[in-house]
């Protein structure tokens, strides 16, 4: 058994879709978008995806897939084989280091208050990717992440 397929046991598809922790993680992203419409108070443009399909893959599926096979396929699991311990409330250390990276990286094109809050989802993905070994539920939850928040949000 891997060290990454070691915490979780259900790793067969099936055993998955039964992980709770994962429910819970995907209905973080409604509580959480809804929580962000009443902060926020966004123009919401329901139609807007119609206007601009192309620009809404990118973000919401293509973005995904990739930055999920850069960070937490290539990134976590190179630094996954050099950190031995854990950190924080079961979140190995590979996984924080990678999601303060990923997170720092948004800094480029999003305002300083959400690149910062970033961060949790990014955990949220690492934390998939070592309990499930594999790329799939992170890429799904962070296609799901996405799809929510830029169709209430916009651009």
């Amino acid at each position: 058994m891997s060290r990454l397929s070691a915490s979780f046991e259900g790793n067969t598809v099936p055993g998955r879709l039964l992980d709770w922790k994962l429910w819970l993680a995907l209905a973080a992203g409604p509580a959480v978008w809804f929580a962000l419409a009443l902060i926020v108070h966004p123009g919401f443009r329901p139609g807007w995806p119609l206007a601009k399909p192309w620009v809404f893959i990118t973000l919401c599926l293509i973005y995904p897939v990739l930055e999920e096979i850069v960070f937490r396929g290539l990134l976590q699991d190179w630094l996954a084989q050099r950190f031995k311990r854990r950190a924080l409330y079961g979140l190995s250390a590979a996984n924080v280091v990678t999601s303060l990276i990923f997170a720092a990286l948004h800094f480029i094109y999003h305002p300083p208050l959400y690149a910062a809050l970033v961060l949790f989802p990014s955990l949220v993905f690492g934390y998939f990717r070592e309990r499930h070994a594999t790329l799939a539920t992170p890429i799904a939850l962070h296609i799901w992440y996405n799809a929510g928040y830029f169709f209430i949000f916009g651009l």
